[in-house]
C-alpha cells in the first residue's frame, strides 16, 4: 500500500513515546497486524478500548521516521498502541480480534503490503501478556493448516507516528484498509 509521505513536511510532526500509564485505570496492549492504518480503525471499534495510536515499535531507532521505517534499515514494525479498560473488554478479547484482523501465517506481507514493518508481532507488556500471547498463538494454530509466523516478544519504545498517520481511515471516511476472506487478508480500495 502506498501511504502518502508529505515530503514537504520539514518538521516531524510526532509527540514522543507514550509515557506512563495512559487513562486511569487502563491496561496497555501493542499489535503489529500489517498497514497500522486499518489495524487501528478494527481497535478503535472495540467497546472498551480507551485510547489508541500508531507509531513504530519493535526496532533499534530511536524516533524513526515514516520513510526510515520503510526503508527497512530500523527494525521497526507499523504497530498499534492500544489502551484498554479491563473491566469492559480482556487482553485475551484483544488476542482474538488480533488473530482475526490479519493473516499471521504470512512472514514481513499483508496483502500487497510486503516488508519487514508488516510483520505480525504481538509485544507483551508484563509476563501476564505473555502467558496469554503463547496460548492463544497455540490455540490459533489448531485451526490453521499454515505455520503461524507471529513474533511474540517484549514491548519496547513506541514511537508515535506522524499525525497524519493518526486515526487516518477515520478522518478519510473509510472503515478499513482491508478486508479478512477465509483467514487471508485482501486489499481493499485505499486511499
Amino acid at each position: 500500500m502506498f501511504k502518502p509521505s508529505h515530503r514537504n513536511s520539514t518538521a516531524r510532526e510526532t509527540l514522543p513515546p507514550f509515557e506512563g500509564h495512559g487513562p486511569e485505570g487502563a491496561e496497555r496492549a501493542t499489535f503489529a497486524a500489517g498497514c497500522f492504518w486499518g489495524v487501528e480503525a478494527t481497535f478503535r471499534a472495540i467497546p472498551g478500548v480507551l485510547q489508541t495510536a500508531v507509531g513504530y515499535t519493535g526496532g533499534h531507532t530511536t524516533n524513526p521516521t515514516y520513510r526510515q521505517v520503510c526503508g527497512h534499515r530500523t527494525g521497526h514494525a507499523e504497530a498499534v498502541e492500544v489502551w484498554f479498560d479491563p473491566a469492559q473488554v480482556s487482553y485475551a478479547q484483544l488476542l482474538e480480534t488480533f488473530w482475526r484482523s490479519h493473516n499471521p501465517t504470512t512472514r514481513h506481507r499483508q496483502g500487497l503490503d510486503f516488508g519487514s514493518q508488516y510483520r505480525s508481532a504481538i509485544f507483551f507488556h508484563g509476563a501476564a501478556q505473555e502467558a496469554l500471547a503463547i496460548e492463544s498463538r497455540d490455540l490459533e494454530q489448531t485451526s490453521r493448516r499454515r505455520q503461524i509466523v507471529t513474533e511474540i516478544t517484549p514491548a519496547s519504545a513506541f514511537y508515535r507516528a506522524e499525525e497524519y498517520h493518526q486515526r487516518y481511515l477515520e478522518k478519510h471516511g473509510n472503515a478499513s484498509c482491508a478486508v479478512t476472506i477465509g483467514g487471508e487478508v485482501t486489499p481493499a480500495a485505499t486511499p
